[in-house]
């Protein structure tokens, strides 16, 4: 055992807390986060120059810190001690104060490297703060909001970290980020009860005579058939929207931008087989499916390239 902890472990452990670390031993904390993960997905791919390895790891790791921070303490009154507390961290090393934790000690050079704005770092802090008191938004306009900082600025940071700072490409990123965060929102609504949030618009529930009562009793019926339908359909509207970012990146960045818009899609499809009832079954991607959408993936950028 290396002696590492996970975030929520870590930031509730005096003596963790209070440990002083080397760079070197920073960026193995990092390496060792972002590769021993609980997600169904890797933090860099095969096609990730190995160069840029390190710096994906080290964003990733503040990434998933405030993450746990937001949802895997089990009080939303210390989750917000703890992320304001981050955020305080995270200005000392914008403002050249200086880093002691093992994240911000090993994302300051890849800050620096790549000239990465303090703003979708903290973008990334306020969406997780939000989530700590608000649970329901009113209007499509209020989720578009809330997507603004909890998805958009995974896109524009793996951007930076691969080079592209313009703002036409941006535009696409935050079509495709702010789709996938609503393909996860409808591929989870059962999953985000359990957390009292809800992410369908009010209006929208109010549109078709349906209630938040009804969501929570897992009324399915042509009422939520049809709130489902109109929330595919907008996600898949951003997902078609940022596809053209592919190809306009580097080749192989490009098939892990298709991957990730395809597999959203493709959640999408599935919600649309199951006739819009995500109450009774939550829709996942089989292994199988993925390893077709990569080879699609690989395909689509070789072609694009021959061209």
């Amino acid at each position: 055992m290396n002696g590492y902890l996970l975030p929520r472990d870590f930031a509730l452990s005096k003596e963790a807390m209070a440990r002083e670390w080397t760079e070197a031993e920073a960026l193995q904390y990092t390496r060792w986060l972002a590769t021993s993960h609980y997600e169904n997905f890797h933090v860099v791919s095969f096609l990730l120059p190995k160069h840029l390895h390190q710096d994906f790891y080290n964003v990733y790791s503040y990434c998933r810190w405030a993450d746990d921070l937001a949802d895997e303490i089990g009080d939303p009154v210390e989750s917000l001690r703890l992320l304001h507390w981050w955020q305080g961290e995270l200005n000392r090393m914008y403002d050249g104060a200086g880093a002691s934790h093992p994240v911000f000690l090993a994302l300051q050079s890849t800050a620096a490297k790549y000239k990465i704005p303090k703003q979708p770092f903290a973008d990334l802090i306020r969406a997780f703060i939000q989530d700590q008191t608000v649970t329901r938004y009113q209007t499509w306009d209020d989720v578009m909001e809330y997507c603004v900082c909890s998805a958009n600025p995974v896109g524009r940071l793996v951007l930076y970290l691969c080079g592209y700072s313009d703002p036409a490409r941006q535009t696409l990123s935050d079509a495709t980020c702010t789709a996938l965060q609503l393909a996860n929102f409808w591929q989870d609504v059962t999953v985000d009860q359990l957390k009292d949030r809800v992410y369908l618009p009010l209006d929208l529930l109010t549109k078709y005579n349906y209630t938040v009562e009804d969501l929570f009793a897992r009324r399915f019926d042509q009422r939520f058939e049809n709130i489902m339908r109109e929330a595919v359909d907008r996600a898949r509207t951003l997902f078609l929207t940022g596809l053209p970012l592919a190809r306009r990146v580097d080749r192989r960045l490009a098939v892990d931008l298709e991957l990730f818009s395809r597999g959203g899609m493709r959640i999408l499809d599935k919600i649309e087989q199951q006739k819009y009832d995500v109450l009774s079954r939550r829709p996942t991607v089989s292994k199988v499916e993925r390893v077709g959408l990569l080879i699609s993936a690989v395909a689509r950028a070789a072609f694009a390239r021959a061209a």
